[in-house]
């Protein structure tokens, strides 16, 4: 019974003994005497009764003149109750003046004073209920923390299939067995083969982990039970470990299904690394874990599906073979895998003729599922605020713009000076981009707001690459600094614009020192071994590996990088000052610049594949410290926004 019914019953049974003491006071006040038939005959003697009502079971019920009521009770067998009276004294002319009245019987005094005698108890009986039911209900709430609260699905509709994800063909695969080993196990056990016990998904955040658990549900047709990691941890002692127990028993009942445990390393982390001691609940939680995944009871055909960004923090125990026996990676989608996953979320979407999903794709490097299915929404959003019947391509860049940087703010005043400042900033990362032989093409220039950036030049490389060469990262930090060097030869001095450019390119010239090995001075070698600190799940610092002199060369390496790098900015603006006077000119009229007007700049024909690729960002611009200006970063394949990392 719920809180609201609860509550109903209660005034029924308030409003009910209300009535119940009306009813029985009302009844006190008309309630009549007994008499004998004797007693009767003298009262109607003395002139005393008014009105004698006679039922049929000759019950006489005398109305005195002064109100009052009496009951007498004469023999059943008897036809005529006035001869009865008159056989017992009564004189004749007293019952002239006394009216009779032949009714039938009237039940309702007996249900009043029924009413009255057994509603109180009634109303007992209620509320003792009503508290036992209350005391079974704060028991069974207390009982209830160390119940499991997975949510189960059963197989028979399902929702999400295999055709529903896209862009992990791979990891397809390699679950498709676990879906043929629950729907015909007689296959595999006929070669003497086991199901795996667990499989683990491991990737960025947004990838698809728990869409394609539920797809290898909906594909197997058995009943799925879903639950977050930290829902096994409570403030109460023993409580994860209980549900686990209670998950476990349930899939048991179930058997054959799919567990699925979403954030695992909310609960599975190194056991030893708590900051509270060695053995706190959630380590009891990870304990019952092992024991239900690899206990006495093995013949259970229940498959342990988890998914984690962060498999590194993970109990050793609980990767071993025999519970997780299998890691499925999944990685960020490529141009065909970004493409498939366009085709998934633009299903029953009215898309325009000029969409090109492959293009679109292309625009997009370092997008993952979750990024791709926003993207697609977003652009839909673009459309319906133009009132738009279909969504164009143009609506999808704008879309591309809008995730990565945001709305366009071209409300923001600036001054004529700080605009031709922003101009010339944009321009000088562009030429210089431009000209340098390993960076990629500039597909857009633009020195409108969006976001917190003031102006933006934006790299798309042409293909997905998985490796980056010193040459390439060297071009990267030249143009970046090309911004700061276009001030310097323009105005003579320099601005705080700069700020996010100079903590990029500082960035990549001391990984390429200390990380990648691409100085020559110190040779192939690694520097410093990073500190993590296991049950925050966080970079804490760096232990320095090498002595101070080390250190110093190390600075003097990456100090050179970075002057080299900034002298050849300076020399290619330097001999191309009339072209960055024509483009920074062309942004103050324009403010925007596509790839073909860029290209026709640079005195430049473009080509066929310049014009069927949209001007649309590759990265996310890196915010300076001033807030004032931005400048985009080619750096893939790494997330966006990162710094590029090695394969």
């Amino acid at each position: 019974m719920n809180n609201r019914s609860r509550n109903i019953l209660v005034y029924v049974l308030i409003i009910a003994a209300i009535a119940a003491i009306v009813l029985s006071v009302r009844g006190n006040s008309i309630a009549t005497q007994d008499i004998s038939a004797s007693e009767l005959v003298q009262d109607i003697n003395s002139g005393r009764v008014d009105l004698i009502e006679v039922s049929d079971e000759n019950e006489l019920t005398a109305t005195y003149r002064d109100g009052q009521k009496a009951r007498a009770q004469l023999s059943p067998s008897s036809d005529n109750p006035i001869a009865v009276l008159e056989s017992l004294g009564a004189q004749a002319e007293k019952l002239q003046d006394v009216r009779f009245e032949f009714t039938k019987p009237n039940n309702l005094f007996n249900w009043i004073g029924l009413l009255g005698t057994f509603l109180p108890l009634l109303l007992i009986g209620g509320f003792i209920y009503l508290m036992m039911r209350q005391a079974q209900g704060s028991n069974n709430q207390a009982l209830s923390f160390g119940k499991s609260r997975a949510r189960m699905f059963t197989g028979d509709q399902p929702t999400v299939t295999f055709d529903d994800v896209a862009g992990v063909e791979e990891a397809k695969e390699e679950l498709r067995e676990v879906v043929e080993f629950l729907k015909d196990p007689e296959r595999f056990i006929q070669l003497g083969a086991r199901i795996p016990k667990g499989v683990l998904l491991v990737g960025s955040p947004g990838t698809g982990k728990t869409l394609l658990a539920k797809a290898v549900s909906g594909e197997a047709g058995v009943p799925f039970f879903s639950i977050s990691g930290s829902e096994f941890v409570e403030m109460f002692v023993g409580v994860g470990a209980s549900r686990v127990r209670d998950l476990f028993d349930q899939a048991k009942r179930h058997s054959p299904c799919i567990v699925f445990v979403d954030e695992i390393d909310a609960v599975g982390r190194h056991r030893g690394a708590g900051l509270g001691g060695s053995h706190d609940e959630r380590e009891q939680t990870l304990n019952q874990i092992l024991v239900e995944m690899d206990g006495f009871d093995t013949d259970t055909n229940v498959i342990i599906i988890a998914a984690t960004n962060r498999p590194d923090i993970l109990d050793p125990a609980l990767l071993r073979p025999g519970r997780f026996d299998r890691r499925v990676v999944l990685d960020r989608p490529d141009i065909r895998g970004r493409e498939a996953i366009l085709k998934v979320h633009t299903r029953g979407k009215p898309l325009a003729s000029d969409v090109d999903l492959s293009v679109l794709a292309k625009s997009t490097p370092g997008f993952v599922g979750a990024d791709l299915e926003n993207l697609v929404n977003e652009a839909a959003i673009v459309a319906a605020r133009k009132n738009k019947k279909s969504i164009s391509m143009r609506d999808f860049e704008e879309a591309v713009e809008r995730v990565i940087l945001g709305p366009e703010r071209r409300s923001r005043l600036i001054t004529e000076e700080e605009k031709r400042l922003i101009a010339y900033h944009e321009a000088g990362h562009a030429i210089v981009a431009h000209l340098l032989p390993n960076a990629d093409p500039v597909r857009k220039v633009t020195i409108v707001a969006r976001g917190m950036a003031g102006g933006v030049t934006w790299i798309m490389p042409e293909s997905d690459s998985m490796l980056g060469t010193s040459q390439k990262y060297l071009d990267q930090i030249t143009w970046t600094l090309g911004g700061r060097a276009a001030e310097e030869i323009v105005f003579g001095d320099v601005t705080n614009g700069a700020s996010s450019d100079l903590e990029q390119v500082t960035k990549l010239a001391r990984k390429m020192v200390t990380r990648w090995g691409m100085s020559d001075k110190l040779g192939p070698r690694v520097f410093g071994q990073k500190e993590e600190l296991v049950f925050l799940g966080r970079e804490i610092g760096e232990q320095r590996d090498y002595s101070e002199s080390i250190a110093e060369q190390i600075d003097e390496e990456v100090h050179k990088i970075i002057s080299t790098a900034y002298e050849r900015a300076l020399n290619v603006l330097r001999e191309n000052r009339e072209t960055l006077d024509r483009v920074a000119q062309r942004l103050i009229e324009v403010e925007t610049i596509g790839r073909e007007e860029f290209l026709e700049l640079m005195g430049e024909p473009p080509t066929s594949a310049d014009s069927s690729t949209p001007s649309t960002p590759s990265a996310t611009p890196q915010t300076d410290a001033a807030g004032s200006e931005q400048t985009g970063n080619d750096m893939p394949p790494a997330p966006l926004g990162t710094a590029p990392s090695p394969a």
